[in-house]
């Protein structure tokens, strides 16, 4: 299974941007989307119903036109969960739960810890609730990928700057102690596994300062996988030739 995760920084918008010329020449088993900023009757019918896939949408109950995300995929899955049973993270449209049977797939958009950090406690809660529900699923014996985007840098090579951004949201020592905390427990960074060392391997850009014509990113949209589906995943890759959104769909290919 080729499977992409890809921060579409509005799902209406990127149409306009060549998305659809880009599903097509992807020819992905599964698309996760965020930040979809769009009720659920907004997503373009185009997209919405796309030929050769099942689609499903998690939009933002609190404010329209906020977070949102989706997944496109061919396979129809045995079960698609929106809720994981806390309320302040269900209303605000972060999470598609995918259930293929041989393994779940999350489609993810954590929270950013916005402006002045003021919502980093909301975001640490987030990673604890949702892997929270993960160990529990892992200790059933399921096999699992978290993938989408993480709003956090894990190592300094994960970033251009680092040094410049230790008191920033997404680079936070309390933010990147979260994923840590998932090495420590077997999980494993996809692409990492791939390309351990590699530089200048960012998934995100600022726009207003055109940092992607200068390459000054971060890496922040991610597959982590449990352990025991190490041996089905076959590849990891960015694909930052890819425009529309200042991020850059991720890939993995997955035979579980």
């Amino acid at each position: 299974m080729k499977i992409y995760t890809f921060n579409v920084n509005g799902i209406r918008a990127i149409m306009k941007k060549g998305f659809m010329e880009w599903v097509n020449e992807a020819k992905a088993d599964v698309i996760c989307l965020q930040e979809t900023k769009a009720d659920v009757d907004k997503i373009p019918d185009e997209v919405k119903n796309l030929a050769g896939y099942h689609t499903f949408w998690h939009s933002c109950r609190k404010r329209s036109g906020y977070s949102g995300v989706g997944v496109l995929t061919r396979m129809k899955p045995d079960n698609v969960t929106e809720h994981i049973g806390v309320e302040e993270i269900d209303v605000e449209g972060r999470i598609l739960e995918v259930d293929y049977g041989a393994f779940i797939l999350y489609g993810v958009y954590f929270p950013n810890g916005s402006t002045g950090n003021s919502r980093v406690p909301y975001k640490l809660n987030f990673y604890d609730k949702l892997f929270e529900r993960c160990e529990e699923q892992r200790a059933a014996g399921r096999k699992i990928v978290v993938c989408g985007d993480y709003n956090t840098a894990h190592h300094e090579i994960d970033l251009a700057r680092p040094k410049e951004n230790v008191k920033t949201t997404g680079f936070l020592p309390e933010e990147r102690v979260k994923l840590d905390e998932l090495e420590q427990r077997g999980w494993l960074d996809a692409f990492r596994e791939f390309k351990p060392e590699e530089t200048d391997a960012y998934t995100y850009w600022d726009y207003f300062t055109r940092a992607r014509d200068r390459n000054v990113g971060w890496r922040i949209d991610y597959h982590w996988i449990t352990k025991d589906l190490r041996p089905a995943l076959k590849n990891a890759w960015h694909a930052p030739d890819v425009m529309g959104s200042d991020h850059c769909p991720v890939g993995i290919l997955l035979n579980p």
